[in-house]
């Protein structure tokens, strides 16, 4: 045997992980992150363990947003955000079942439909508190767990990762009776993620909303503090009123006073670069029975791909109208169309589902828009049976998704993304 041979108990020359680093350096710097980047969400997280080179350079903000740039070109996907009923009631009964968990489900937005992905809702609520989704954005999702909105998370599913915001400012405790409202949204201008608070504060003295104008709040991923909004918003806010992200800014719906007992229904504008307040005026929801008075309408706006829709849902008619901004923030634009002006998908399947001796109960019920798919239709939940059905706008067909949700059943776009994969996750002691 020669003596060259080492001993059997000899130290490698290199760790696995230096032989590995070295076998990569062989190759053009540009070529692993090009092949690293067409690799599944699931995989590249896998692959921040492989070594230090990767770990540092999948972590990199270069790369993240470079990521995000190629999944937005992937299939589009629709986030779901179930939470049952029953338990809902369980929770406000302080009867929660801790095995019974809020599901958030991805589904391909393509004509099967399919289920893609499901992630378990990983927070505790405490009881007697639901939480809900305040929107979505870039692979994040912002979640709000308490019905004030003072405790807020930012949480990638897809790498598990998430930061619990900071207590905000304008809190109850603070200043006694509070209604807040919430958006999330991203600032391209100095790449940064924000949470908007809108907070109507109730007046003691006259035991009335919206003496006062509500008090605005941001918060920055970047610097992880909340900030007042200095200018002054004049309007009413509805309470839990949601706030679409289109166009780098947020939107809602306020109420402004006409006149002597008449109100006005608007659309606010918050642009999340310079913080500045606009409006867009909405079509003209009131009839010749309200006497211009918009108060009791309570319609809500959503995003509509780069532009905005306006849904005015009441007890008047089950039908749901649509107003559809063709241009963004061109108010002439405003086009109304009128969906489910019968009760159900057909008759067919309402004389399957109930007697139809007491259909006419299921008249003064009204079914629910919960949002658009990619392709510009409408998500409508229906009232008789919580179905999920799917219908174009332009040609009235209408495709039964074969899902059944719930009252506080959430639908938004999603984006399979790595934000939040360079930061460790963060947490807030209240």
């Amino acid at each position: 045997m020669s003596d060259n041979l080492p001993a059997k108990d000899s130290k490698p020359l290199f760790t696995k992980e230096e032989e590995e680093e070295a076998m990569w350096d062989f190759l053009p710097p540009e070529i692993l992150p090009n092949i690293l980047l067409r690799l599944p969400t699931k995989s590249i997280v896998k692959f921040t363990c492989v070594c230090k080179t990767w770990r540092s350079l999948i972590r990199n903000p270069d790369f993240i947003s470079a990521h995000l740039k190629l999944s937005n070109h992937n299939q589009p996907l629709l986030l779901f955000r179930f939470c049952s009923d029953w338990l809902q009631d369980a929770m406000f009964s302080m009867q929660r079942d801790t095995h019974e968990k809020e599901v958030y489900k991805l589904y391909c937005d393509n004509q099967d439909f399919n289920e893609h992905t499901r992630f378990d809702f990983p927070f505790r609520t405490q009881a007697q508190v639901l939480s809900g989704v305040v929107g979505t954005c870039n692979g994040l999702v912002c979640v709000k767990v308490d019905c004030f909105s003072r405790r807020i998370i930012l949480w990638n599913p897809c790498v598990r990762m998430f930061v619990v915001l900071p207590e905000p400012n304008v809190t109850y405790q603070l200043y006694g009776g509070c209604c807040a409202s919430a958006g999330f949204g991203f600032d391209s201008k100095t790449n940064d993620y924000k949470v908007v608070r809108v907070v109507s504060v109730l007046d003691w003295r006259i035991n009335e909303w919206g003496v006062s104008p509500p008090k605005v709040e941001v918060y920055s991923l970047a610097t992880g503090e909340w900030s007042m909004v200095t200018t002054a918003l004049p309007c009413s806010v509805y309470p839990g009123a949601p706030m679409p992200f289109v166009n780098g800014a947020l939107h809602w719906v306020a109420l402004r006073r006409t006149n002597y007992e008449k109100y006005r229904n608007f659309i606010t504008v918050l642009d999340l670069g310079d913080l500045v307040f606009s409006e867009i005026t909405p079509p003209i929801l009131s009839d010749d029975e309200d006497d211009g008075d918009e108060s009791h309408i309570l319609p809500f706006i959503s995003a509509y791909g780069n532009s905005l829709a306006l849904f005015q849902e009441g007890f008047r008619t089950p039908c749901v109208n649509v107003w559809l901004m063709k241009r963004y923030a061109d108010a002439s634009s405003w086009t109304k169309i009128v969906i489910f002006p019968h009760i159900g998908l057909m008759d067919q399947d309402i004389n399957d589902i109930i007697d139809v001796d007491h259909a006419e109960g299921y008249m003064q019920q009204f079914h629910r828009a919960k949002g658009f798919r990619k392709s510009g239709e409408v998500v409508v939940q229906l009232d008789f049976d919580q179905r999920l059905v799917s219908q174009d706008l332009e040609t009235q067909e209408r495709k039964d998704l074969r899902i059944s949700a719930y009252n506080y059943t959430f639908i938004g776009s999603y984006v399979k993304s790595l934000v939040l994969l360079d930061k460790p996750n963060r947490a807030a002691t209240y």
